[in-house]
Formats: structure tokens, sequence, C-alpha cells
């Protein structure tokens, strides 16, 4: 299997590189979630601070920390504006 251009490691190594940096978190039932990655686990569980709260593509509301279940999540993406 090709490894990822951008960091040559495994999808979870993506996630560690993108602690306390801006991310986006695409979660069941048209939620998503755009903020700081403060930590994850293998279960990709994952702490965020500064989170807007997304629903149906609208910023519906703002948490100063949250936990976002990892079997929730459908994606995580680092933001555009913070890769080096």
């Amino acid at each position: 299997m090709p490894k990822n251009p951008d960091t040559g490691n495994k999808p979870l190594d993506v996630l560690r590189n993108s602690v306390e940096k801006n991310v986006l978190v695409d979660v069941k039932g048209n939620r998503g979630y755009s903020g700081i990655l403060e930590g994850n686990d293998v279960y990709m569980n994952l702490v965020l601070k500064n989170a807007s709260e997304i629903i149906n593509g609208e910023a519906k509301g703002f948490h100063s920390r949250i936990l976002v279940r990892g079997d929730n999540v459908i994606f995580v993406s680092p933001s555009k504006g913070d890769e080096q």
C-alpha cells in the first residue's frame, strides 16, 4: 500500500500531527465540528477546543471544549491553513 505523500505515515499519525491545529470533523446525523484538536485516542475519540458546531451546513453553536465519540466520526480533515 502506498504511503500518504503528505506524511508518509498512517492515518492516526496524521491525527497526532494535527494536535493543536484546526480540524474539521464530520459526524453522523448531518453534524460537524470545526475547532482545535486537543487530543485523540486509538478509538478516534477526539477532544476539540474552541469548536463551532455545524448542523446541515450552518454554524449553530460554540463549545469551549467538546468530546466527540469516535464511533460517530465519519472523517477528520486538517484545515488547509494549518498545513506546513
